[in-house]
């Protein structure tokens, strides 16, 4: 129906979460009827973020070099960790300015039905930093939805005795993801969070 660079676009663009076909034919025909400029523009930019981005050696938040700039901040007290299933994650902590200690990004939630065991989070990477003697305080702010609460229950059995072990409070409904909170009800839960 298309030429075929036209049909490659579009099966690209599907392959998007979220955007199903009909999306994707409309995005691929923005991006033809976008200047030269604003389209090289972007292809640069998926280039050079698959080039220059990756992990954090420490926190393994998404880092242009081998630290994040949260860790690399000495302003953020190193006492404090807030651990989260995806790098996503972070971005509505941080907008709430309620937390100002580290991270740890585990990668994913427990779902021994999608064969997602505890081996495969860096689960043991955070009982490695609360080992190494500075973490006073760990906040499990895993999504509040099964897979969440049952990596939160995990890594509280791992560390409990160890370190202090906070949750975040209620406020987020049960079934969200912390990316859609806004920034009152997720900085009540920060300020709310309560031992496990």
């Amino acid at each position: 129906m298309h030429p075929a660079p036209v049909d490659r676009l579009i099966a690209e663009l599907g392959k998007l979460p979220g955007i199903g076909r009909r999306t994707a034919q409309r995005l691929a025909f923005h991006i033809l009827r976008s200047s030269d400029e604003d389209a090289f523009a972007l292809a640069t930019a998926i280039r050079e973020v698959k080039e220059r981005i990756g992990l954090c050696e420490t926190c393994f938040n998404l880092a242009e070099g081998p630290t994040c700039a949260i860790c690399s901040d000495p302003r953020r007290s190193r006492e404090l960790i807030c651990v989260v299933e995806e790098p996503q994650d972070v971005i509505p902590i941080e907008r709430t300015g309620e937390y100002r200690g580290l991270y740890h990004v585990l990668g994913g939630a427990l779902s021994p039905i999608d064969g997602i065991d505890p081996d495969d989070l860096r689960i043991d990477e955070l009982v490695r930093r609360v080992e190494a003697g500075e973490i006073e305080e760990v906040v499990i702010a895993t999504n509040p939805t099964t897979t969440g609460e049952a990596t939160a229950h995990h890594i509280g059995e791992r560390l409990r005795d160890r370190v202090t072990l906070t949750r975040l409070a209620s406020g987020l409904p049960v079934g969200a993801d912390l990316e859609h909170a806004d920034e009152v009800t997720l900085g009540r839960a920060l300020t709310g969070r309560r031992s496990v």
